[in-house]
């Protein structure tokens, strides 16, 4: 057996007295090949130390099998389990990710796709930091037609591809549940507008506010970064108020929790005094007491979609050219906005 030289499939195949190709597809774990074989072309690899040349085969293939994914935070149990999605698709095909964080900062953001383009992915798959207001930072991979699909935090961009829910539509439905609850001045939590998700939330507010008859005050609208520190900073700011909100919709389930910390460590009784609702259905939800209502954003199958969509725009194996996919939400009813009498 060979010492220092690299160890290549020509000599798995001659140490098992098969094929090169053979060697090629059962490494792969290629289905053409019965189990038993793959299981002894394996074994022999590792045995005798083989490795993967994937810089060759990029070479070959002028692709590195390998995607790009840029959230803008790690640390979210939300974009955890979109990556956890991603990855279920991307190893089925035997992908590679390259995964960074913006930081929530377009400044972050714009290093990352650099990095990602001077490393040859093949694709990439982006949720927008919270201050990104153009894509100026994506036009070389454009340009060289590598593909792009935004997922959550989207913007329009020819030739790109979107996956989302239909964040006016479930901002609408929260709304109009509180309304039923009995709620009538319903302070809304918001993100930056510049970012689809909370622009089409708050809207989606105001048109179950319009609808019902209810007028947007703007005094019951609060934009922040939507963390635990700005939901406490909300409750205080909820407390110091002569004529409070009897209901709130946060859009997220973290600045929800906060909230409904605080009011109650104030005495406030929720959702007696003030229902609250979240969004995003993160496992916290069903920590607080009360359980928070909350609308259910199917993160798992959001990243399965945008993989499967990116790596169909790879293989050319797109029937129709899509533009935009909307997953389906629902809202989950929970204690923190059921009152009495209501339900």
């Amino acid at each position: 057996m060979k010492n220092k030289s690299e160890v290549t499939i020509y000599d798995v195949a001659k140490a098992l007295n098969i094929s090169p190709s053979t060697v090629s597809r059962g490494l792969k774990d290629h289905p053409h090949i019965r189990r038993e074989t793959r299981e002894r072309i394996q074994a022999m690899a590792a045995e005798m130390g083989y490795q993967r040349n994937k810089f060759a085969s990029s070479l070959r293939k002028k692709r590195t099998e390998t995607i790009g994914v840029v959230v803008p935070r790690l640390n979210s149990y939300f974009m955890a389990t979109v990556i956890s999605g991603i990855e279920n698709i991307t190893n089925k095909y035997g992908y590679g990710l390259i995964i960074s964080q913006s930081q929530e900062s377009v400044r972050h953001e714009v290093s990352c796709i650099s990095t990602l383009y001077n490393s040859r992915v093949d694709g990439l798959l982006v949720s927008l930091a919270y201050d990104t207001e153009n894509l100026n930072h994506f036009s070389n991979l454009l340009s060289k037609d590598t593909p792009v699909v935004f997922f959550d935090r989207v913007a329009e961009c020819q030739g790109c591809m979107s996956v989302v829910i239909d964040n006016f539509r479930a901002g609408y439905e929260i709304t109009s549940h509180l309304i039923s609850q009995g709620c009538r001045r319903i302070m809304h939590l918001g993100g930056s507008m510049l970012r689809n998700v909370y622009f089409d939330r708050f809207n989606g507010y105001k048109q179950a506010l319009a609808d019902h008859g209810l007028e947007f005050e703007n005094e019951l609208l609060i934009v922040s970064e939507l963390n635990n520190k700005s939901g406490k900073e909300a409750a205080e700011s909820i407390l110091r108020m002569s004529n409070r909100p009897d209901g709130i919709f946060a859009a997220n389930d973290t600045t929800a929790v906060a909230v409904i910390c605080e009011l109650k460590k104030a005495g406030i009784k929720v959702p007696e005094e003030i229902a609250v609702a979240g969004f995003n259905n993160e496992p916290i939800s069903q920590v607080v007491q009360p359980n928070l209502t909350t609308v259910d954003y199917p993160a798992m199958e959001i990243g399965e979609i945008a993989a499967s969509s990116l790596l169909n725009k790879l293989n050319n194996t797109e029937k129709f050219n899509v533009s935009k996919i909307v997953v389906k939400h629902r809202i989950i009813v929970r204690e923190s906005t059921l009152r009495t009498g209501n339900h």
